[in-house]
């Protein structure tokens, strides 16, 4: 086995989250451009850990712009702490498993990644 393996599945370790700064057990968060959920509230060294796989239920917004309606199978983005359909602003997160109605916010299954 490699000497310099420091993680042996990679799916879930702790880091410093860039959004959001202070994340709480349960958020959808990012790493840089890594999506993720934390698995815990942010330690007192700024570290928190996350799964950056799976499939977890989050709010999604469909949002009131054209085709902005969430269907089974888009691609979802994290947008300024919101997931939803935004490629313009958000960092891409995972795929909704489905359907929020345009105007609404609708707790859905959201498989985290990509």
């Amino acid at each position: 086995m490699a000497t310099n393996q420091v993680y042996n599945h990679g799916d879930q370790f702790d880091v410093v989250c860039t959004a959001p700064t202070t994340p709480a057990s349960g958020d959808p968060v990012l790493v840089g451009q890594l999506p993720g959920v934390a698995l815990t509230d942010e330690a007192a060294d700024g570290r928190t850990t996350v799964k950056f796989n799976g499939v977890y239920d989050f709010p999604v917004k469909g949002e009131t712009t054209t085709n902005a309606a969430v269907a089974a199978g888009d691609i979802l983005y994290y947008d300024g702490g919101v997931i939803n359909k935004d490629n313009t602003n958000g960092v891409r997160f995972g795929y909704a498993l489905e359907a929020v109605s345009s105007g609404a916010t609708t707790t859905i299954r959201v498989k985290i990644g990509y």
